[in-house]
């Protein structure tokens, strides 16, 4: 099977994908809450001065300051907040028990021709791993240690592969920023909603800044339950093809990552990230209960097994 675009022209996509999230992501917001912004000025006190416009131009600063602060946060300790959130711990190099993890990940990392990765273990007797990181020079890999017992070694060394392309592809830059970008946008919501919520002013009704405040916390939460799945959807799908793909060309054996997917399937869950939606799209597999929905951040398994099948 022809791959449509090689491993160079996926970066190069890639990259171009993460500057115009960059770019777009500000902006829409700004443009978003600001129209909002004004719309409930208007509609809520309507005995103030107000203009759409206005308003508009008195957010922007503010909204601008607050995505390049997520954005910065994004980039500064992205990997650190998707690690900790999994409860992953260093994998000690001397630790006999799993130094065929260490062989493992430096002979894909020669064969990919990327720097070692720190590797991370989950402690969770299912199956799964993701990778993270801003660049191959800052990546980690992190695995359940259920994979590590039940795998054979060279389903072990194909599951390690896929997760070096998304490193090679640079996948995991644009998928920390994602992750990372749309949490805190679901956490400030929150601390906006609960700080404000019950407030009341000295004449009972709130003011025009508390309830822009509310409204902004509710357009914040809108976007991290509804639109983000979305996001997920259009970016996670394609990179796990892809990823199949470019890890199959580092081990020279798609067949191995066929059957390590179909062992997989069988119990991706992992427990801490029940609760993470985002997380999931990092994740070889699908670690949430509920999969194959329509907004599922993976393709269906039997696709990426059939895909495999036919490259061999």
């Amino acid at each position: 099977m022809m791959l449509k675009k090689n491993v160079y022209e996926q970066i190069r996509d890639n990259n171009r994908k993460i500057w115009w999230l960059v770019f777009l992501f500000p902006i829409s917001l700004i443009g978003f809450v600001g129209i909002f912004f004004g719309l409930a000025k208007w509609l809520f006190v309507p005995d103030e001065p107000s203009s759409l416009l206005s308003d508009f131009l008195s957010v922007v600063p503010w909204l601008t300051l607050l995505c390049l602060v997520l954005t910065l946060a994004s980039v500064a300790c992205g990997d650190k907040m998707m690690l900790s959130f999994a409860h992953a711990t260093p994998c000690k190099k001397n630790n006999k028990d799993y130094a065929k993890i260490y062989r493992a990940v430096e002979n894909v990392s020669l064969a990919a021709g990327l720097p070692m990765p720190k590797v991370y273990l989950i402690e969770d007797e299912s199956l799964n791993a993701f990778a993270t990181g801003f660049a191959p020079k800052t990546a980690s890999i992190a695995l359940t240690t259920g994979l590590i017992a039940q795998l054979e070694p060279l389903e072990l060394q194909a599951v390690i592969a896929h997760e070096m392309a998304h490193i090679k592809n640079r996948d995991i830059r644009l998928n920390m920023y994602i992750i990372t970008g749309i949490g805190v946008i679901g956490l400030v919501g929150e601390i906006i909603l609960r700080t404000y919520g019950r407030s009341r002013g000295r004449s009972g009704k709130k003011s025009g800044i508390e309830v822009a405040l509310l409204l902004t916390a509710f357009l914040f939460l809108l976007f991290r339950y509804f639109i983000a799945p979305f996001i997920h959807m259009a970016v996670s799908r394609n990179q796990e093809f892809q990823a199949d793909a470019t890890g199959s060309y580092f081990t020279r054996n798609p067949l191995a990552l066929a059957s390590a997917l179909q062992k997989i399937s069988k119990d991706p869950r992992v427990e801490v990230l029940d609760s993470s939606e985002q997380m999931s799209a990092a994740c070889i597999y699908n670690p949430l209960k509920k999969v194959g929905s329509l907004l599922d951040t993976h393709p269906p398994v039997e696709d990426r097994i059939n895909r495999l099948q036919a490259m061999s």
